[in-house]
């Protein structure tokens, strides 16, 4: 699984005063790929096994969110780092490109962003697609303590990156190393910092069930059947709540369907927004 970041060249666009950095590949309908919290993880870091995937369908976006990768991470005295400031960014980076709506598909604390965004500026999604997304982690698990607790040393990475992926995963030198190195960069590690204590201070990173109910969109909730940090029971959860929702399960994964069966995932996501 080699890391070639060289791949796509590195875009910015202005949102809000906040600068975004994006990669994009392809053409067509507009598919904006959002990664999830843990440290290290950025655009490419996260979707560089599905992006020529999608690209060949769809012109695909993976953007940084707020203070990771190489979009801004503001002073945590002006930015509170909080669910709302993501899913308020992102929503401006949609508009910022000009793009009328999009479909959204949403990694962990990507996946609670994309449910942000379609909450709360509906017009702008198309169909959201949940890939083992937060939003009913009410408590902070065992599971989760390597991503909260993360020391930014190499064996904190490797802890990392065994809580996210099945156990059969391969992990290379170069994967640790990729994401060790984003998540040592000073702004990237006070913003991760400030967003983890963001996290522990509301007890979890979810919304009121409610909130969640009131997504009207053609939801796809994809669920890894070994995941540990959102296990199977949110999942079902998630499609109780969500009125126009359907679900894909994936056996011998963990938290990472994109990177631990890109071709598998791919494929469920391209079909479901094409045949709905």
């Amino acid at each position: 699984m080699h890391l070639n970041e060289a791949d796509y060249q590195k875009k910015y666009i202005n949102v809000n005063g906040v600068n975004t950095c994006y990669i994009e590949s392809g053409a067509g309908e507009p598919l904006i790929l959002i990664h999830g919290g843990g440290a290290g993880a950025n655009s490419y870091g996260n979707w560089f096994a599905c992006m020529p995937l999608f690209a060949k369908h769809f012109r695909v976006i993976a953007i940084d969110m707020l203070g990771f990768g190489s979009t801004d991470a503001p002073d945590p005295t002006t930015c509170d780092y909080s669910q709302k400031a993501r899913y308020d960014h992102v929503a401006g980076f949609i508009r910022a490109l000009g793009l009328a709506k999009a479909s959204l598909v949403g990694n962990s604390m990507g996946g609670a962003t994309a449910m942000g965004v379609a909450i709360e500026h509906p017009a702008l999604v198309d169909k959201l697609i949940l890939m083992g997304s937060a939003g009913l982690n009410g408590e902070i698990t065992p599971a989760l303590l390597p991503v909260v607790n993360y020391d930014f040393t190499r064996e904190g990475m490797v802890k990392l990156i065994k809580t996210l992926a099945n156990d059969k995963f391969v992990i290379t030198q170069e994967m640790i190393d990729y994401r060790w190195n984003n998540s040592v960069k000073p702004e990237t590690r006070a913003a991760y910092g400030n967003t983890m204590a963001w996290i522990k201070k509301q007890g979890g990173l979810f919304y009121p069930e409610e909130y969640i109910a009131r997504v009207k969109h053609k939801t796809l909730v994809v669920n890894g059947k070994n995941d540990l940090v959102v296990p199977l029971t949110h999942a079902y959860r998630f499609l109780e709540l969500i009125e126009h929702s359907w679900g894909y399960i994936v056996p011998h994964c963990g938290h990472w369907a994109m990177i631990e069966h890109p071709e598998d995932f791919s494929a469920a996501v391209t079909s479901f927004i094409k045949s709905h």
